[in-house]
């Protein structure tokens, strides 16, 4: 056997995804594994780029009713990374994520995968007691309940709030002066996590997959930087030499007020206003989380001034993580 073929398979669900691509990125550059990236385009510039770095790419959507594709694309992977792919929440008692998540598991373990990572989030129902409805954290949470029932190893990652979405989703507002309104999602000086998707997912599951039998049946968390709100636009402040102000979109007339096409889909509103009410009221992660876990194993996660720099974002919308080279969605 050769010794390529002798390493590891790895396979990444969603590996256009900015976790995904971070992961394959990690598995690929510690030279220990092979990784096999399932992708619902295999013609896009991210996937053949993946490809000239070694990956296998394998179709396969993340929808569900195809779990017998998932099954087949996995057969013969000694680990899979699995995540949902964002899901725009519905009215219940519908669970599309749970459902989707819950497929992919069972695809995995049908395949004869020996270890799962599943990129999950906090129970918010669990914690809450039921009073604030935040589906995609409350549904990953169910997926990871379904795997650790499953006889296979398991272990799970629980990623903070992105950097990334104030470049795709709550941009802030250029004025009539030329200076920035950062509408921000959280109260000004509450502290909570968040994180460079693109670099700080792949390093962490690299580590797990290195060290199987000591992060079996772990829930990590993975963060870049804890700050808050102000200090957050202070940081943009100094590193781009920009004027900027902080504006509470907190509540949810101030989400509206700031970004209305939001009030397009009453569910998405009702998630994302409990997202962060839930963050505010009860913690981001439960009390019982390593919050030093990741940084102490990456120690090169990026926080929040090293990312301004690395992104050279100046405020703008972005189409966050796609190559520069690349002129087509994927």
């Amino acid at each position: 056997m050769s010794r390529i073929s002798q390493k590891p398979l790895i396979t990444v669900a969603g590996a256009s995804s900015k976790q995904g691509r971070s992961v394959v990125a990690a598995l690929l550059a510690s030279d220990r594994y092979r990784v096999r990236a399932l992708t619902r385009r295999t013609d896009s510039a991210l996937m053949r780029q993946l490809a000239q770095q070694g990956a296998e790419i394998v179709l396969a959507p993340l929808h569900l009713g195809h779990q017998t594709e998932l099954t087949a694309a996995m057969r013969g992977s000694h680990g899979a990374f699995l995540m949902t792919p964002p899901t725009m929440p519905v009215p219940p008692p519908s669970q599309p994520e749970l459902a989707l998540g819950r497929e992919l598991a069972d695809a995995a373990y049908a395949a004869g995968v020996q270890h799962i990572v599943w990129s999950g989030l906090e129970n918010v129902e669990a914690r809450t007691t039921g009073s604030i409805w935040v589906p995609h954290f409350t549904e990953k949470a169910l997926v990871e309940e379904h795997i650790r029932a499953l006889p296979v190893r398991s272990s799970f990652i629980y990623l903070a709030f992105f950097y990334s979405n104030f470049l795709e989703y709550y941009v802030p507002q250029r004025n009539s002066d030329g200076s920035l309104t950062f509408a921000i999602y959280l109260p000004p000086d509450v502290s909570m996590p968040f994180v460079d998707p693109l670099t700080a997912a792949g390093p962490v599951v690299l580590e797990i997959f290195d060290h199987s039998e000591e992060y079996t049946g772990k829930a990590l968390p993975v963060i870049g930087e804890i700050l808050t709100a102000q200090q957050m636009v202070e940081t943009f402040v100094r590193v781009t030499g920009q004027k900027a102000r902080y504006a509470s979109a907190y509540t949810r007339d101030e989400l509206l007020q700031h970004f209305p096409a939001f009030g397009a889909n009453e569910y998405l509103v009702r998630e994302l206003v409990g997202m962060v009410e839930y963050a505010v009221g009860y913690g981001y992660y439960a009390p019982q989380r390593d919050l030093e876990w990741s940084r102490k194993t990456d120690p090169n996660a990026l926080n929040w001034e090293q990312f301004l720099q690395r992104s050279e974002w100046q405020g703008e919308l972005m189409s966050y993580g796609v190559p520069p080279e690349s002129t087509q969605p994927v």
